[in-house]
């Protein structure tokens, strides 16, 4: 059985404890982080991995096992030095993957030369968005159209590469309507049941999110 992904959450203002909540309701074991106590202490209601410490300091990364953690979201943007610091010691302890909150398009090119592998701009994405993205691995992006229902963006898997959309019939076995196919810079609306899938292509699909777990 795959290893669920671990992640750790650094700053709990309103955008990191909305990716911690949301993280935590889909099962995921997360660890929520914070250097001021009644902020950890409220947020320990919801969250059931809650700690009160300085993510600055290589001795409280190395303390918390945080080089065993796959994703770390760094939500510390009104910090721009305890955010460099934060991402560059996890790097440095051997994080896969950090993602970093951002004000602005200076600090991004400062997050990222330091080691950050994404950068969000809270104000173009929202932490709940962040995270189901985090949760759908292997799909591009995703944008929750509603409550129930996302239009997402997947790579074409190895399976279906090669075979039609009659062959496939992807509708029936995940529940999507494919609503485009995306070829380099061009996308393909008129879509025929014909049509055939390569690796070169990613589909534009709409899905009932609670069926969205299939095509992990």
């Amino acid at each position: 059985m795959q290893k669920k992904k671990t992640y750790a959450v650094f700053g709990l203002g309103r955008y990191g404890i909305a990716v911690a909540k949301e993280l935590v309701a889909n099962g995921m074991e997360t660890i929520a982080i914070d250097t001021d106590q009644k902020i950890v202490n409220d947020a320990a209601v919801c969250l059931p991995i809650c700690k009160c410490a300085d993510v600055t300091d290589a001795e409280v990364i190395s303390h918390l096992g945080i080089g065993n953690i796959d994703t770390v979201i760094i939500c510390m943007a009104n910090s721009l030095e305890a955010s460099v610091m934060a991402t560059a010691l996890c790097k440095d302890a051997g994080v896969k993957t950090v993602i970093a909150k951002c004000g602005n398009e200076l600090h991004q090119k400062i997050l990222l030369r330091v080691g950050a592998d994404q950068v969000v701009f809270p104000e173009n994405e929202s932490g709940i968005r962040l995270a189901r993205n985090l949760l759908s691995s292997g799909f591009i992006d995703m944008i929750s159209l509603s409550k129930d229902v996302s239009m997402v963006e997947i790579e074409v898997k190895d399976e279906w590469i090669g075979k039609n959309l009659i062959e496939l019939n992807l509708r029936k076995k995940y529940g999507f309507n494919i609503v485009a196919i995306k070829s380099g810079d061009n996308v393909n609306v008129n879509i025929t049941p014909e049509q055939v899938l390569d690796p070169e292509m990613t589909l534009i699909v709409i899905a009932n999110t609670a069926k969205l777990s299939k095509l992990k």
